[in-house]
């Protein structure tokens, strides 16, 4: 019985064979989303049926909200959750569907961060999202930006989605504000993982809406963001944002303690060069990781 793939209200059309989802533009489904793996699942589809199987992802694959142990096989309804993404397995019926092949499917050009970017000129007052209007930042011209994206629109650029998201967090809309930041959150944690400086603002912008994300969602997945974040940068977090971890961990189910600890290893190593600002700090972070073995 042929088999749809149903994501973001649009419905993938399954051929038989293999398709992959994952960060890695090679997936026939490429999701722009920090908690998901390069080449995070497969989706194995015949003529019987469909079964999906964890690539052993960091984060793991949900099946109808269980973690998946290996491979499993599905049936119309079941949901499947990759990364902050959440996708259905229908079967086909009549209306709009984009055909997927062995080629994969078009790619977004452009991050969420970036479009949105561009989605405010610098002449407009305001720009609306989800029909919430909030103000533009001031920015460099986008002939700078055409160029190479720089870190300090990226700054900007967060304000503008941040500021939405705060809003939906507000109301209680936590898996909306999650879809909102996701790409902009991946391209912050993929230029850290690159070597490149990250300024200290855009970091705190992206650590704190993770650890609301992570208090909001009960995902430690986005504590864990936090943690690689800092820890790839080798400083303190900061305190409204250790601030946020620790509602974070108390609400998360679980978080991956090995990389927490090796981030208070690395800190405690430069430990005789920090000032008493930064001891203190060292000292919560510290606390975080009593927290979580008591989890």
């Amino acid at each position: 019985m042929p088999f749809r793939l149903r994501y973001l209200q649009h419905d993938l059309e399954l051929s038989e064979g293999q398709f992959a989802v994952g960060r890695n533009a090679s997936c026939q489904l490429s999701l722009d989303d920090p908690l998901v793996s390069r080449r995070h699942a497969i989706l194995n589809v015949t003529k019987d049926g469909v079964s999906v199987e964890d690539l052993k992802s960091r984060n793991g694959v949900l099946v109808n909200g269980r973690r998946i142990e290996d491979t499993c096989a599905l049936h119309a309804g079941d949901k499947i959750t990759i990364g902050s993404q959440e996708m259905m397995l229908v079967e086909s019926s009549r209306g709009p569907t984009a055909h997927i092949t062995s080629g994969g499917v078009p790619k977004m050009t452009l991050s969420r961060l970036e479009a949105a970017l561009q989605a405010v000129p610098d002449e407009q007052s305001s720009v609306s999202y989800s029909g919430v209007s909030i103000p533009n930042p001031s920015s460099p011209s986008m002939s700078d930006f055409d160029q190479e994206p720089s870190m300090l629109r990226r700054v900007d650029g967060f304000r503008v989605l941040g500021s939405v998201a705060e809003k939906a967090l507000g109301m209680g809309r936590a898996d909306e504000a999650e879809r909102l930041l996701a790409s902009a959150l991946a391209d912050v944690i993929e230029a850290c993982r690159g070597g490149r400086r990250i300024p200290a603002s855009l970091a705190e912008h992206a650590a704190r809406f993770s650890a609301k994300l992570a208090t909001a969602t009960g995902k430690g997945a986005w504590a864990d963001y936090v943690i690689e974040l800092y820890s790839a940068q080798g400083r303190p977090a900061p305190a409204p944002v250790i601030d946020e971890l620790y509602n974070a961990f108390r609400k998360v189910t679980s978080v991956d303690l090995s990389l927490l600890r090796g981030y208070v290893e690395k800190l405690r190593a430069q430990l005789p060069k920090f000032g008493p600002a930064d001891r203190f700090l060292f000292q919560r972070i510290e606390g975080l990781e009593r927290l979580a073995v008591l989890r």
